[in-house]
Parts: C-alpha cells; sequence; structure tokens
C-alpha cells in the first residue's frame, strides 16, 4: 500500500520538501467529526524521555535548527554519551548539508549503543543526505551479508493460530523473503524434522517501507517449531535457541496456557529491559492493547515512522517478539494526540485512512485490521485453545463524548462485537478494550467508557440477554496494573484487569479508595494471565508482575464465577 503523501481532498497538502526536509504549515482540512490533533510543539526534558527526541525532530522538521541544536547541545551536556540524543544531531546537521559532522555525530551514536537498523531503516526521508556517506555504504553493505544480518528490525512473531503464524520482517532494500518453518523434535530424534520445512514468501517494497508478513499454514497445533528466513534466495541459516515459537491448542480445546498484557511503552532506555522481564515468564502470547509506541502526531509520517523504529530497534524487544506471538490494537497516542476521537467517517479526517491506518498495519502481523481497506481498524477476534480474545479499536470511529448519539465503536465495529459474542463458544471470553470499562478508573473522565455510557450498558445487556457466560474485561490506559469488578443487576459481575505502565516513566495515582480490587504503581509492569481450562471449574489467574519480576497482587477467578443462576 503505497502512502501518497499528496492528498487531493485537503488541499494537496504537502508535508516535506526537498531541500531538507522542512515541515510546510497544513493549511486547514475537513476534521469531520473528529478532535484536532494537538502535537506537543514545546522542547521537552526531564520530565518524559519519550518525548524528548520527538520534539527535536518536530522541530528539525519545521526548519528550526539552530534552536533544536541549542537544546539538543544542553540536553547532551547533561546526559553525556546519549545515544539517541546523538543521533539525533546527526540528523540535524545533515539537514544543513554538513555531512562529515553529521556522520560524525552518527559514528559518536553507534559507539554509544544504537542499534545500526536505527540508521539504515531512517526514517529514510530524513536520512536522505546520508545516504552517500562511507558509513552508510559500509552499514549497508554489512546488512547484505547473512540474511538475518540483513534483516534490519525483526524477525516479529505474529497471527499465531493452532495452525498458522505469521512473520514480520523489515528490510534494507526491496526484497523477497522468505521464511522456513520446521518442527522441533527431541534431541535424541535428530532436533529438527527430516522432513523438509513448510515455507511461505513475501516481498518487501519501498511503498510498505520496506516491511514484510509471511504467513506459514500447515503446522500442527500445540507443537514447537524453529524458523528462518532467507532474503533473495541467499541460504537461511536455523538458529535453534532464538528462532523457535510454538503453535496454540486445537480451537475449542480444553488447555493450560499463559499470556502478558498491558499498555503504555514509550520509549524509556532504561526501562527497555521489560520485554526481557516479560520473556522470563514464557507468556505464550503478548497482547498490547494501545499506547504502544507513543507517536502523538498523526500529520506526520516522519514522526510515525521514526517512533515506531526506534522500538523495533531495541535487542530486547527484538529478542522477545522473535519467539513470543504480538497481538496489538492502538490508543490515542498512537491514533492521534491525547484523549482523542476519530469521527464516524471512514476517511475523514483524511490522515486516518491515508496515514495512521497503512502505518499501523506496516508495523504488525496481527490476524486482522478492522474491515480492511473499505472499513479500516484494528478489531479482530483470535482464540487460544478454548478461550476467545475479541479486540476493539477505541478511536478510529469514536465520537465526541459530549455529542448527540456518541459512540466509541461506530456502528459497523458495535455491529461485528455483538456477533463475535453470540458465536464465541470459548470457556473464557476477553473483551480487550485500550480504555477501561470501570466508569471509576479515571475519575469522571469522558475518554473511558464512561464517557459512553449507553453504548457501555448495551454491550453489556448485550451480554446479559443473551445468556454470554465466561465473560472478562481486559484494558489498558492508565499508567498502572489495576483489578475491578463491575457488579451487575441482571447478570454476574464482570472482573475487569487494566494494565498500562509497560515502560513509561509517567504514572498515574492508585485506586484502591475509588473500589479497585488491587491497584500497583510503584515500578513499571505488565499482568500475566494463566488460564488452566482443564479443571472441573476452570479458573484465570491475573498476576500484576512489576519490571524487577516481582509479584505484588494476584487474584484467580473460577469459571463458575462468571455464569448466570
Amino acid at each position: 500500500m503505497k502512502l501518497c503523501l499528496v492528498c487531493p481532498a485537503v488541499f494537496a497538502i504537502l508535508l516535506l520538501s526537498h531541500a531538507g526536509i522542512h515541515a510546510q504549515e497544513i493549511p486547514d482540512y475537513d476534521l469531520g467529526g473528529a478532535s484536532k490533533p494537538k502535537p506537543d510543539m514545546s522542547f521537552r526534558k526531564e520530565d518524559q524521555y519519550k518525548r524528548v527526541h520527538q520534539s527535536a525532530l518536530r522541530f528539525i522538521l519545521r526548519g528550526e535548527l539552530d534552536k533544536t541544536e541549542a537544546f539538543l547541545d544542553q540536553y547532551l551536556a547533561a546526559h553525556p554519551g546519549d545515544a539517541e540524543t546523538l543521533y539525533m544531531l546527526g540528523i540535524l546537521h545533515g539537514q544543513r548539508d554538513n555531512i562529515a559532522k553529521a556522520e560524525d555525530f552518527m559514528k559518536r551514536a553507534l559507539a554509544a549503543g544504537l542499534p545500526e537498523g536505527r540508521l539504515i531503516a531512517g526514517p529514510r526521508e530524513v536520512m536522505k543526505t546520508l545516504r552517500d556517506t562511507d558509513l552508510f555504504e559500509r552499514l549497508i553493505e554489512k546488512h547484505r551479508g547473512r540474511s538475518f544480518r540483513r534483516i534490519v528490525h525483526g524477525p516479529m512473531v505474529g497471527n499465531v493460530t493452532d495452525t498458522s503464524a505469521s512473520f514480520w520482517v523489515r528490510t534494507a532494500d526491496p526484497s523477497e523473503v522468505v521464511v522456513h518453518v520446521r518442527e522441533i523434535l527431541p534431541v535424541d530424534q535428530g532436533g529438527l524434522a527430516p522432513d523438509g520445512p513448510r515455507s511461505s514468501t513475501a516481498v518487501a517494497t519501498a511503498d510498505e517501507d520496506f516491511t514484510a508478513v509471511a504467513e506459514v499454514t500447515g503446522l500442527k497445533p500445540n507443537t514447537e517449531y524453529n524458523y528462518a528466513i532467507s532474503i533473495d534466495g541467499e541460504p537461511a541459516a536455523f538458529a535453534m535457541k532464538r528462532h523457535r515459537f510454538r503453535t496454540f491448542a486445537p480451537q475449542g480445546e480444553a488447555s493450560k496456557f499463559k499470556i502478558a498484557f498491558g499498555g503504555g511503552a514509550g520509549y524509556v532506555p532504561e526501562n527497555e529491559r521489560m520485554w526481557d522481564t516479560i520473556g522470563s515468564f514464557d507468556p505464550r502470547a503478548i497482547l498490547l492493547l494501545g499506547d504502544n509506541v507513543y507517536i502523538d502526531d498523526p500529520e506526520s509520517v516522519v514522526m510515525q515512522q521514526y517512533t515506531y523504529q526506534r522500538r523495533q530497534s531495541r535487542p530486547e524487544w527484538r529478542k522477545l517478539t522473535a519467539r513470543t506471538p504480538v497481538f496489538t490494537i492502538w490508543d490515542d497516542h498512537d491514533f492521534s494526540t491525547n484523549d482523542s476521537w476519530g469521527g464516524a467517517d471512514i476517511d475523514v479526517p483524511f490522515w486516518k485512512k491515508d496515514w495512521v491506518f497503512p502505518i499501523f498495519r506496516q508495523n504488525w502481523a496481527n490476524p486482522g485490521y478492522g474491515g480492511g481497506d473499505a472499513q479500516p481498524g484494528c478489531w479482530y477476534s483470535f482464540q487460544i485453545g478454548d478461550v476467545d480474545f475479541i479486540m476493539l479499536d477505541c478511536r478510529y470511529y469514536r465520537t465526541a463524548p459530549k455529542g448527540k448519539d456518541r459512540s466509541m465503536l461506530g456502528a459497523v465495529q458495535k455491529k461485528w462485537l455483538k456477533e463475535q459474542l453470540a458465536d464465541a463458544k470459548g470457556t473464557f471470553k476477553f473483551l480487550c478494550s485500550s480504555v477501561p470499562w470501570d466508569f471509576r478508573t479515571k475519575g469522571d473522565s469522558k475518554d473511558t467508557w464512561n464517557g459512553y455510557k449507553q453504548e457501555h450498558e448495551e454491550i453489556l445487556t448485550f451480554i446479559e440477554d443473551q445468556k454470554i457466560e465466561g465473560v472478562l474485561l481486559m484494558s489498558a490506559d492508565r499508567h498502572r496494573s489495576d483489578c475491578w469488578k463491575i457488579e451487575r443487576e441482571n447478570g454476574y459481575g464482570l472482573y475487569e484487569f487494566n494494565s498500562s505502565r509497560l515502560t513509561n516513566q509517567h504514572v498515574h495515582p492508585t485506586m484502591e479508595k475509588a473500589g479497585a480490587i488491587f491497584s500497583y504503581n510503584k515500578l513499571q509492569s505488565f499482568g500475566l494471565v494463566t488460564f488452566d481450562t482443564t479443571v472441573d471449574d476452570p479458573q484465570v489467574k491475573y498476576e500484576v508482575v512489576n519490571i524487577n519480576g516481582e509479584k505484588p497482587h494476584s487474584i484467580t477467578v473460577k469459571r463458575s464465577e462468571l455464569a448466570f443462576d
């Protein structure tokens, strides 16, 4: 899918000029029913690391180079050797065509630990002036060696089922990507299945920002596999320790497994070890429920690419996602800006369908993306054994919280949700929202389901009218980890597991006084959810796990609690 940088519907908006990449002021455009994006236009310093270099890049794109250089020099003096600051200074001097100085800063950034893929991936628009340097040529040649060194980002496992799996990569050049999968056998049986590997081919193109997703089918349920990736016909080597994954249990079959979930994953180098902590618990999957990277600028393709790529380059992230399937939805900071809504239209404002949606799709390997190009979004469902996960899009079609007939989901997605609930056969059924379900989680804020009470009640009443048992709620958004219970007069109480401080520095107050069963905010944390549907009374256990691997809170919910009398 090609990202058109010139959109006729908005007076041929031109964001990037060839001389440097100085962004032009965007003319007024039709917002439809959406909230107006409000990117942060200030220099951010100590409060949130994730914002510091986004602010610098935003001013570089505006052509305010002197002011940006002064800010970065000051930040570097306070944080000597900060790789991201050195990288941003390299970009800045590249925009001045001071190539020698730009290359020097990039070398210093690499020496400080910046992954090489940051230079190769780009964003390519801001790296144009550096692409002919000796440094860049050496890096490209290095990545044209063995296949796994040529992969700039990834591999990332996604969309695993009981019989298939998808693999996402970003390459250095337009490339043919072939994934080879082989069953892992016990050592005394040879280690790998003797029959030939199953394979799938995809193509990474410039139109897709050099990303590709290959799906391998025909696999066995609940089976461990090793995989290798070949680029443009080069031999593929199987990396036994790192590049392995396990298919899910057969759909509908009782099983034991665990997943990790959370949100609030702003880029903070000192907290990126969270991905290692999650990996140490060996979850069958990880669900990222929004605020996954914190872009906060839907009007800038470059900012979106930059923000995704700095996370994708982290070795901790790459290690985890090379073996743990990732399932994602977005929230406000990935979709637009804080507490935003997209409005009811499919293609108004233009950036929803033209930029935010395709860039999101380029950077993940989800089972689905709403209704595709005809009805874009990030909603979909998937199953692990006899547990259903229904992932919701709470931003694309959201209307103003004070408007008439306001909606969080929009008519099409809400109809789909009811169909999913009616058809779900799982012992447990998780409704996964990027924002909290319980009205008490954020005071009287209208950004949660508290702003859409009528639709909230419509969904919960539907569950009761249809006598749908085993429903649990999952959410993110609040920078802490909570457990809530929504009591119902005409049905069973609905437990909500909420967690959204994976790596964030910023924190929200705990909520025991507001009625939370428990609430934790001392350190970064995620939710670990363990299922056992093989016992007479199936159960699910939710544990809060902090960045150090400690478990300050837990609760176990039994299937018998989620039933009608």
